[in-house]
């Protein structure tokens, strides 16, 4: 588990490129993300974002800049996904990531920047990984609270959610990278006051936010992996917005759970934030209240209790195409912490594992919504427009019960602490279109 600081996370560090050292970025020298890009007739290769540029790590290779890392990693660097560096696992990542702090830092030698850098603004992100399989968990005891009491008012929480990481298994073929617009989806719904159901386009479409993780290592099937190992496993981390057509999953949720209503469209951050980016953010995991019963002994771990959580803020922002026309800034719709989840992300890995099931490199699960105990701390419209009968008020005046055609939902996560330099996660936008 990665909980302690080197000098990578420095605060007094700075770049030889000065949009890195702008007090706003997210993308400070103390983060290097990972990700996948493309420019004009360039296939997709790995990059490092850095300010307002990106770390081109072919053209590092190519270059000579890292011949004296192993021959397995440098071929790593070289790839058009991430799979090969994630399945190396922390004995890589981390030597990775110090000779590219020091390759970055003022008075390194270096290539001309023009030969190893690329102006964000002019390349194409990609996903960042060949995704085999997704999951998407329920971690957020606020999140389960909330939307339990619009359905179970007397028990909004069913008996097993405090012993066992609720999760489903997603789709992972129709994951998208931020900035794909999103098509609205139909399906069958029941209108509570018809006799039979329809077949209709969505008209309780919601976002969902949440924090993704990417599973570097693997295990072979039937190996569970013990929960002071699963941090090994793990790669990194970005934002997600799991969409969801509300009426579809109410009609088609019992007795088997999210089908159609999650298919259609996943959004991920074109950017991975690695666990050794993490660790000044680490801290104690959630404090569950003293009559909570305590976790089974495959899930507890003093380790992962002592610096198990992360200390990432979680932001929503909602655009309509009537706020774009005149020309006023998205609207601020919530804010939630991800340390606040129920479970920890090693809790979540091992109970995946817990029955032998084998997770390959690559593979991605989510947190599920997060959301908090208070008001304005609601990752979804859901909820925080109590299932449509509290609407949100926009500057235009418009209201929205859920999303509507034109709407834009924007994502953003950072972390920050005294001492220590702030760094994001981008950005996850994703834009309502008709079907």
């Amino acid at each position: 588990m990665i909980c302690s600081t080197d000098a990578t996370h420095n605060p007094d560090l700075r770049s030889w490129l000065e949009s890195a050292n702008q007090a706003d970025t997210d993308f400070p020298i103390q983060n290097l993300p990972f990700g996948v890009f493309q420019t004009g007739m360039n296939g997709p290769r790995i990059g490092v974002a850095i300010g307002d540029q990106i770390l081109d790590l072919a053209a590092c290779t190519a270059a000579g800049v890292f011949q004296e890392l192993p021959e397995p990693l440098q071929a790593a660097c070289a790839a058009a996904s991430l799979n090969p560096l994630m399945a190396l696992g922390g004995a890589a990542s981390l030597p990775l990531r110090h000779h590219l702090s020091q390759l970055l830092q003022v008075g390194a030698t270096h290539p001309p920047a023009d030969q190893i850098l690329v102006p964000m603004a002019e390349a194409q992100l990609l996903l960042p990984a060949t995704i085999g399989d997704y999951t998407d968990f329920y971690a957020s005891i606020f999140h389960a609270t909330n939307v339990g009491k619009l359905f179970r008012p007397d028990q909004p929480l069913l008996p097993n959610y405090k012993y066992v990481p609720i999760a489903y298994h997603g789709r992972a073929s129709s994951i998208v990278v931020s900035g794909t617009t999103i098509k609205r989806p139909s399906g069958q719904q029941k209108p509570a006051n018809a006799s039979a159901p329809v077949f209709a386009p969505s008209q309780m479409l919601d976002y969902e936010l949440e924090v993704g993780c990417f599973v570097g290592t693997g295990n072979e099937l039937g190996q569970p992996i013990a929960i002071d190992r699963a941090e090994d496993h793990l790669f990194g981390i970005c934002l997600v917005n799991d969409w969801s057509a509300r009426d579809i999953q109410a009609w088609e949720y019992q007795p088997l759970g999210p089908f159609l209503s999650k298919s259609f469209a996943t959004s991920i951050a074109p950017w991975v934030v690695t666990l050794e980016a993490l660790a000044p953010f680490r801290g104690e995991a959630f404090a569950r209240p003293a009559d909570d019963p305590p976790s089974l002994p495959y899930l507890t771990s003093a380790m992962d209790q002592q610096c198990g959580a992360i200390h990432l803020t979680l932001e929503v922002w909602l655009s309509s195409a009537q706020m774009r026309q005149a020309h006023l800034p998205p609207l601020q719709v919530s804010h939630s912490s991800l340390q606040q989840l129920y479970w920890t992300l090693a809790q979540m890995l091992t109970h995946h594992s817990s029955n032998g099931c084998n997770l390959r490199t690559g593979d991605l699960f989510a947190s599920g919504t997060v959301s908090g105990p208070e008001a304005g701390m609601q990752g979804c419209l859901l909820e925080l427009t109590q299932r449509g009968s509290n609407p949100l008020v926009l500057p235009t005046g418009e209201t929205r019960s859920f999303l509507a055609e034109g709407d834009e939902v924007i994502l953003r996560g950072y972390c920050e602490r005294e001492g220590y330099i702030r760094i994001g996660l981008g950005e996850c936008r994703g834009q309502v279109i008709s079907n």
